[in-house]
């Protein structure tokens, strides 16, 4: 279930910030195990994760007009009360966002997490699926998630510039991601936010299950694939990039046996090219970040990937290969 969630967050269509005020609601209001949501009860938590987007990021979406934002305007104003502004989202906020959350690619996934139900209950029923993944647990990292991707949009509606001069910086000093000409570089999201998805919530290496949540015993490292050591060692190589960083659990990456500052092996260039192709194939501006780095089209792409493989062994000598803890997922 996990899978097909990710594939609305990460790949649907990004016009609006809505699919991401939803998502977030659904799972604020899931773990009170009600299957019937009133649009009345779903427009509070809807609303107000819109109105503290708008707070920091005035604009969220790409249509010049909507009455919806502007009531959450007003409410952020003082001009309406708290009531007002649910009543206005229960009637302008789902026009369109409760039809298009399970549309991807221009079709619809094969899973449901509501049904609409507007017209016989005034409101949405949660499905069987959505609950599956509460009892996995997860919850947390999927929230993560879901407000780092809104994070990295609205960046790029608010730059209000060319998507093709977006970049997005990683510093790893913080675990964070910049976006900007440098000129206008602001702070976007966490790095294990914008990239679990990615990696469905799995160690890179390993695919034993991570965290990206403070304080959780799995908590991921943000490693750098090709190591960190060769930056000194390989002028212009941009190991900061998007495209070389990768989440891993803490054993695989500093642990017993772990990778350190080794080279990892050419079956884990392969899945980095792999995982870097989701990127690609999500919205920007991680997409266009990347395809900046390495390449604009897939074959330049894997030349890009073994030119580096190429030069880490040259400088590192040993290459590294850990032992799988689950099957691979990507």
């Amino acid at each position: 279930m996990e899978a097909y969630w990710r594939s609305i967050i990460l790949f649907g269509r990004n016009v609006a910030s809505y699919k991401f005020a939803l998502a977030k609601s659904l799972l604020e209001l899931g773990s009170r195990e009600q299957e019937l949501i009133r649009l009345e009860d779903l427009a509070q938590p809807f609303a107000r994760n819109v109105c503290r987007h708008l707070e920091r990021h005035p604009k969220q979406g790409t249509s010049p007009s909507s009455k919806f934002l502007d009531a959450c305007r007003d409410f952020t104003q003082g001009k309406i009360t708290e009531s007002d502004l649910i009543g206005q989202t229960a009637k302008l906020g789902f026009v369109n966002v409760i039809d298009a959350f399970h549309v991807v690619n221009q079709g619809e996934i094969p899973k449901r997490f509501f049904v609409d139900e507007r017209k016989q209950s005034a409101g949405i029923r949660l499905t069987d699926d959505f609950f599956k993944m509460f009892e996995k647990g997860h919850t947390g990292d999927l929230g993560e998630e879901v407000e780092a991707r809104w994070r990295l949009v609205e960046a790029a509606w608010n730059l209000g510039v060319s998507r093709n001069l977006v970049s997005i910086h990683h510093d790893d000093k913080v675990n964070e991601l910049f976006a900007g000409p440098n000129n206008r570089r602001i702070s976007v999201t966490s790095s294990r936010g914008a990239l679990n998805g990615y990696q469905r919530g799995r160690c890179f290496y390993c695919f034993d299950r991570i965290s990206i949540l403070t304080g959780d015993a799995r908590l991921s490292d943000v490693d750098h694939f090709f190591p960190h050591i060769l930056k000194a060692e390989i002028p212009n190589s941009h190991l900061d990039g998007i495209w070389n960083l990768v989440l891993a659990c803490k054993d695989r990456n500093r642990g017993h046996d772990g990778k350190f500052a080794k080279v990892p092996s050419t079956r884990l260039l392969a899945r980095l090219h792999t995982r870097n192709e989701f990127l690609i194939e999500s919205h920007h501006p991680l997409r266009e970040t990347l395809m900046r780095q390495t390449g604009t089209r897939e074959n330049e792409r894997k030349s890009f990937l073994q030119t580096q493989y190429n030069q880490a062994r040259e400088k590192l000598i040993h290459t590294w290969q850990p032992i799988l803890r689950s099957e691979p997922v990507f």
